[in-house]
């Protein structure tokens, strides 16, 4: 039987024996990415972010992994809780420290139960399993996994759904006027009205792939995520050793898109790239021109994967807003076992009600697709 091992510090786990784990192709997942966010003081303690990554050995060999934290707030995870939280608190019960399994601050799907063996998974869960009880902890949760891992979890582990708005070339655009062709008059002229006010305003974008980023580059990015973050009042967790540690050890993920007038630079995308999919991550400005945002964070990620054959993009968590630019909703899915049998019962109810609501939502969503010809369940009924 495997050995299963917390490991509260990636860098112990040789990297080439983590990355075996896995294709490569989500960048999230990357021992360099996690162990990154860790070695340049990205994830804190006080912030809710304490590495517990649990691992299964066979001897000297790891055979299957999973990113793991202890938290003690549901900060920077996307799959909202408050609610379960104060039923606990309702009722006497500590809902905090709990295990999270997902990418901090990372609201992507992707490998979460990393293995060679799939069948190896579900000893990951059961591992989970066994050190909330042994921990005391109230639960676990597996945040944005993929589809092909559902199979491991047990009807113990409740589903929940959520919607994101994600951009997909299934009909094959050759470039951004094949796709404005797709679309109705109403929203095509809409699309072409934004890039027109954008380019008469003067701000020109520029590409920026990780290998040719300069540090001016790197630090006018950082720049405009501290004020996006400002504006918000919320904690900026990356911090600039983290993306210049992007550029040594991951060049070809990261991709930035910069806006710029009279050679100053007033606005900015952070984005990472996978094997078929561009994910936008962060977007700043420091100065507000009608349109520039939905240039930057949107059409210039699209343009970006029709001319390098990227068949995806998923510029981030929520907004509506994104429909009518041609990211149609899909479902996206977490998973939690919850340690107290009579809140299991409970909450697997209010889940299933949930999900019903989100499914309905996302069809009407669909329903209102922005192109000419279009399945309107196609990619909400995931």
């Amino acid at each position: 039987m495997p050995d299963a091992r917390l490991c509260h510090r990636l860098d112990d786990v040789p990297a080439a024996s983590w990355d075996a784990l896995h294709d490569g192709r989500n960048p999230f997942v990357a021992h360099a990415f996690l162990a990154g966010l860790e070695r340049h003081g990205c994830l804190r303690p006080d912030w809710g972010w304490t590495p517990r990554h649990l691992t299964l050995w066979q001897g000297d060999d790891l055979v299957a992994a999973a990113p793991g934290y202890l938290k003690d707030n549901s900060h920077g995870e996307f799959v909202f809780d408050h609610a379960w939280a104060h039923a606990y608190a309702r009722h006497g019960l500590d809902y905090f420290p709990k295990w999270l399994c997902a990418v901090p601050y990372t609201p992507v799907t992707g490998p979460r139960l990393l293995a060679r063996d799939p069948a190896r998974c579900a000893g990951l869960l059961d591992a989970a399993v066994a050190m909330v009880g042994s921990d005391g902890l109230s639960s676990a949760h597996v945040n944005f996994h993929a589809d092909d891992e559902v199979p491991a979890f047990t009807e113990d582990w409740l589903p929940r759904i959520d919607i994101q708005y994600h951009w997909r070339n299934d009909a094959g655009w050759r470039d951004f006027d094949d796709y404005l062709a797709a679309f109705d008059h109403k929203h095509r002229k809409n699309i072409r009205q934004e890039r027109a006010r954008v380019a008469r305003s003067g701000v020109r974008l520029r590409v920026v792939e990780g290998a040719d980023a300069s540090e001016a580059d790197l630090a006018t990015m950082h720049g405009f995520y501290l004020q996006t973050f400002a504006e918000y009042g919320n904690h900026p967790a990356l911090t600039l050793p983290f993306l210049r540690h992007l550029t040594e050890t991951m060049p070809a993920s990261l991709v930035l898109f910069l806006g710029e007038r009279d050679g100053r630079a007033i606005a900015g995308a952070l984005c990472l790239r996978g094997g078929d999919t561009l994910y936008g991550r962060y977007w700043g400005a420091i100065e507000q021109v009608p349109g520039l945002h939905f240039e930057t964070c949107y059409y210039q990620g699209i343009d970006y994967c029709l001319r390098r054959g990227l068949t995806r993009f998923e510029p981030g968590a929520q907004g509506e807003h994104k429909l009518a630019r041609g990211f149609l909703p899909a479902v996206v899915h977490s998973r939690h076992w919850i340690a107290q049998p009579s809140f299991r019962d409970a909450l697997r109810g209010w889940c299933e009600q949930e999900a019903a609501s989100i499914r309905s939502y996302a069809a009407t969503l669909a329903a209102h697709s922005p192109f000419k010809h279009a399945d309107p369940t196609a990619r909400a009924a995931g």
